[in-house]
């Protein structure tokens, strides 16, 4: 009895495991690196002879195949969907991850995967992370369910960042509204350029694209080129990809911002940093 307490106390809990199998998953795509073996709890091996474990075992095997396994492939959606008929709970963390590989896989099924997922955590009351509601636009937009898309966007609480600003170009875009699209290019460009001022920031792709959908509209091309000079005079365009940008995970979680712009000066002295510090 004590052996078997034992066992079930360093037992890793199967949400544990498939939540590891998730994140081996996704780390060739988010910008992580390395095995998620070294997460396991220590001692995890010594009990996988039980009943429960053997089962386990089996989950830690196809963890290893899923992270072997090409985007594309359904041994990602296989481990979402035995967490789902598990009933396993999800936190904010296995919400990206799972709403991530959705995204990256771009099929039917994971999109309503995705969609069911959203759907039960709503009802259930629970509020979505800002970066998994992205992956389930991104992935709408990619399955041209703009509907879905404009719906999901606009239960986001908090859209200013850079990927739901270019999020709405590219549901503009697709829904057509080609007006509304140049007033937001518009927008951006008359604001407030301080560099105090949290500024917009559109990708180079995203751009393009909107271009490519306005070029048989002579006005409207003129209007854009215009505002395009702009965007691009006062750095408000970056090269990174909108799926750069989705799956860019910085190590050390702060802003986006870091991956475009480093910052160089002092807020303070408004020196070069390296001044700065010195004189500091």
């Amino acid at each position: 009895a004590a052996r078997n307490s034992m066992a079930a106390t360093l037992r890793p809990p199967k949400q544990v495991l498939l939540l590891h199998a998730l994140r081996s998953l996704v780390y060739h795509w988010v910008g992580g690196s390395g095995s998620t073996c070294c997460l396991c709890p220590l001692g995890a091996k010594r009990y996988l002879l039980t009943d429960s474990i053997v089962k386990l075992k089996e989950f830690q095997r196809k963890k290893v195949a899923v992270a072997c396994n090409l985007p594309g492939t359904k041994g990602a959606l296989e481990v979402l969907i035995e967490m789902k008929n598990q009933d396993l709970k999800f936190n904010k963390d296995t919400y990206v991850l799972a709403f991530a590989i959705c995204y990256k896989l771009n099929s039917p099924e994971s999109f309503q995967i995705c969609t069911t997922l959203r759907e039960e955590a709503l009802i259930k009351g629970e509020i979505l992370p800002r970066r998994a509601s992205c992956f389930a636009v991104a992935l709408a937009l990619n399955q041209n369910q703009v509907a879905k898309a404009i719906s999901i966007f606009s239960q986001i609480m908090n859209p200013e960042s850079i990927i739901c600003t270019n999020l709405n170009i590219m549901i503009h875009i697709q829904s057509n509204m080609l007006k509304t699209l140049i007033d937001i290019l518009k927008d951006a460009t008359e604001g407030n350029l301080s560099r105090f001022v949290k500024r917009h920031v559109f990708s180079e792709e995203v751009l393009v694209k909107v271009r490519e959908k306005v070029k048989d509209v002579p006005a409207l091309l003129a209007e854009f080129d215009e505002l395009n000079k702009k965007l691009h005079r006062s750095g408000q365009v970056t090269a990174y990809t909108l799926d750069a940008l989705l799956c860019h995970t910085p190590s050390d979680r702060q802003s986006y911002t870091v991956l475009l712009n480093k910052r160089t000066v002092s807020r303070r002295t408004f020196q070069p940093l390296s001044q700065s510090l010195w004189a500091e």
